[in-house]
């Protein structure tokens, strides 16, 4: 394995977070702080405990996984398309480098990004509400397989894209609307038993799920399940870039 390229291409997608810290750190903190603040107030006010937790406390671990989901994706997508829209691809792809090692790079440095802002997020919601976490192992292995997962996600998208616009159609409106319907901000147990069937064939459910449990002990599926199903999302992924570099799927033209 040639780790001096892994490590070079690491460190260049780092130091583009640090010359972007408004855009990739500063910006998604806010945001989030200001759906805790709003959701928190004024559901907050009418909604006190959800399942012995406070409401505030309760909507940290979604509001957690929507930055982690929606930053995962664009860090990596990003970080692959640009090579591509400027043609400095080709000299990767022609240099002493693995299609193994260019994947690690990319989506090693969109995931340590997206943990990285995860747990700054966490700190942030600490300052609003007492922050229990029950589960620290699987809480962060739950973050961590979730930040790998999505941004290989991203990796796809990057080369799938032929235009930035592309680069935001699944964040935007795909995986953004499932994350608000996939019990960010409620348990799925407080819906009506039709729409609590039709939620649970949201993938996003299962995630956020186990990542709630990780902090409180409260899962609307098993946390099994919710393992399974990120195991199984982080597989399919997997297999999807194996076949873009073994076909050179927009890559080679």
């Amino acid at each position: 394995m040639n780790v001096y390229a892994i490590r070079a291409i690491y460190r260049f997608e780092m130091a583009r977070t640090r010359r972007t810290l408004m855009q990739s750190i500063v910006a998604p903190v806010i945001s989030t702080s200001l759906y805790f603040i709003v959701f928190g107030s004024a559901i907050g006010s009418r909604i006190k405990e959800v399942n012995g937790v406070s409401y505030g406390a309760f909507i940290v671990p979604g509001l957690i996984m929507l930055s982690l989901l929606s930053q995962s994706i664009s860090n990596a997508s990003f970080g692959i398309y640009f090579p591509r829209f400027t043609g400095t691809i080709y000299e990767l792809l022609s240099a002493p480098v693995s299609y193994f090692e260019i994947v690690i790079s990319y989506v090693g440095a969109a995931a340590t990004k997206s943990v990285l802002l995860g747990i700054i997020i966490l700190a942030t919601a600490a300052l609003f509400v007492p922050i229990q976490i029950q589960h620290p192992f699987w809480m962060v292995l739950f973050l961590l397989l979730t930040a790998v997962t999505f941004s290989l996600l991203g990796f796809i998208i990057g080369i799938w894209a032929d235009n930035f616009e592309k680069l935001q159609i699944v964040p935007l409106l795909i995986i953004t609307p499932l994350t608000f319907l996939g019990g960010s901000f409620y348990s799925v147990d407080m819906l009506p038993p039709a729409w609590k069937v039709i939620t649970l064939f949201n993938p996003i459910v299962y995630l956020i799920s186990g990542f709630r449990w990780s902090f409180y002990g409260l899962a609307d599926v098993a946390v099994g399940v919710s393992l399974g199903m990120t195991a199984a999302f982080l597989a399919v992924f997997l297999a999807i870039t194996a076949w873009i570099f073994k076909t050179g799927y927009r890559l080679k033209t």
